[in-house]
Order: structure tokens, then sequence, then C-alpha cells
């Protein structure tokens, strides 16, 4: 009788046990993933999710657009113009972080929508939240960015370009996930 729980009581163990290598597992490859994607945009520059899950995959790393998400976000990756004037993406010195921390938050938080209409993105907020992701966009100091008009709910952005309006719109559903549909 003793024996049937101890043996239960070893299984438990053995159990949590292997519950713990294969999470040490699993952190190990997390690390050595995000490494492997600090490399990709250090060798190249990579504008998109999709492009940056191929060249991982390439590199053996199966890879899911969740997973890209969550470790561009854990990398605190952010993109940058190219002197093409396309954005790509990089990593910010850890004082940059700090500071864009707070207006990506906001952002985050506040924007439900966006679209894009010639060279203007229209994006929408939570109500009173306007004026709030209208001086994080302009902290944050996007290059394709010229100026931004807030009301109640909703958010104007100029930019030169169609181009680059749509650069915006990409920035932002980077930041929202799908709750910027876009249009």
């Amino acid at each position: 009788c003793n024996c049937s729980v101890s043996t239960s009581h070893w299984q438990v163990h053995e159990t949590k046990a292997e519950q713990l290598r294969s999470e040490e597992e699993e952190n190990q490859l997390k690390t050595a993933r995000q490494d492997k994607i600090l490399e990709l945009i250090s060798r190249y520059q990579i504008d998109t999710q999709e492009e940056l899950a191929a060249r991982l995959n390439e590199a053996g790393y199966k890879v899911t657009q969740a997973t890209i998400s969550r470790d561009i976000r854990s990398l605190r990756l952010t993109k940058v113009a190219g002197e093409d004037g396309r954005s790509y993406y990089a990593v910010l010195p850890d004082a940059v972080h700090r500071s864009q921390d707070r207006y990506l938050r906001v952002l985050t938080d506040a924007v439900t929508d966006a679209a894009v209409g010639q060279n203007l993105v229209v994006v929408k907020t939570g109500s009173g939240m306007a004026m709030g992701a209208a001086t994080a966009l302009d902290a944050l100091d996007w290059p394709q960015l010229l100026g931004c008009i807030a009301g109640d709910d909703t958010v104007f952005c100029a930019c030169r370009t169609h181009e680059e309006a749509l650069e915006v719109l990409a920035l932002l559903k980077d930041l929202g996930g799908d709750r910027t549909g876009g249009r």
C-alpha cells in the first residue's frame, strides 16, 4: 500500500521534472530564435513579418506569424527608414526604448482601426483617446509622418505620398496586431 503511494509520488515528480525540462528547452529555443532574428535584421533589410518568417524558416526555425509578432515585441524591434525610403526592422538602443515604450503603449491601447486615403492615414481610437494617440505618433518621429491632427476619436496623419501612408498603416498594424484592419 505504501509502495503504490510512493510510486505515484515519484510519477508526479517525474511529470513535473519533464514539464520543467520541456519549459527549459522551449526557453532555449526561444532564445536561439530571437538571437537568429537579431542576426537576420542586422544582416538584411527586412521590412515585413512575412519576410522575417521566411528567413527564419530557411534557417530551420518553424515559426508562425503570432510567434514573430511576440518576438518583435519581446525584442523591442522597431522600423526605421532605410536609404531607399522603405522601413526596415531594427533594434533601438535601450535609452530610446524606454522613452518610446510609453508612446507605443498609448498607441496599442488607443488605436482601434486605421485606413489610408491618398497620402492620409485615418486612425480611429476609443472616445477621447485621439489626442493621446496623435501626441504619441508625433513623438515617435516616424519619418513618413509630416504631422497629425486629432479630434475626439479620430486622428488624421499627413504623409508626403500614398506609399508612405501605406508604410505608416503597416507600422500601426504591426503595433496593434489584427485590430487595425486597414483599407
